[in-house]
């Protein structure tokens, strides 16, 4: 059966597969969704959407290092993507600034940290619910602003 490619019937069934805590790999990841309908997905994609996903990689029964959803992720009911605790995203001459709901911004900072520098993120500072992204050297703070609203799956006004 061949699915189209959209993107909430791809995170319904990304979340479902780290639920399951089946996969020892990203290469897996991408096999079982390209089997399952989802032809456009590579390797790149999956990396993104585990770190929005806030997977961990931890030992089963069997003692393999697979995928999974952190139980402290699970309490916050992450079935709500990550971006619903945004509140805002700014930015100065100097860094990003990115606004959470009370409580979130360590969570979201946490996930910032993990793409680092690839995506320009040199380190985060987090509060309770504010969090400052400094940008690598060898990008703008602007591009670094752009980079920061794709990975949280925020759309630019």
């Amino acid at each position: 059966m061949v699915h189209k490619m959209e993107k909430s019937t791809l995170k319904l069934k990304f979340r479902e597969l780290l639920q399951a805590a089946n996969f020892t790999s990203q290469n897996e990841i991408v096999n079982y969704l390209i089997e399952q309908g989802y032809e456009k997905v590579n390797q790149s994609k999956v990396s993104r959407m585990l770190t929005k996903f806030g997977a961990i990689r931890r030992r089963n029964a069997k003692g393999d290092l697979v995928y999974s959803i952190p139980t402290e992720l699970n309490v916050l009911k992450i079935s709500s993507n990550i971006n619903n605790f945004i509140q805002s995203v700014n930015y100065n001459n100097i860094l990003v600034v990115v606004n959470t709901s009370p409580g979130a911004a360590p969570l979201v900072a946490r996930m910032l940290d993990s793409f680092g520098k690839a995506e320009g993120i040199m380190g985060t500072i987090a509060g309770d619910d504010t969090i400052f992204i400094a940008p690598c050297l060898d990008i703008t703070v602007n591009a670094l602003f752009m980079n920061i609203n794709n990975l949280l799956d925020i759309e630019v006004r």
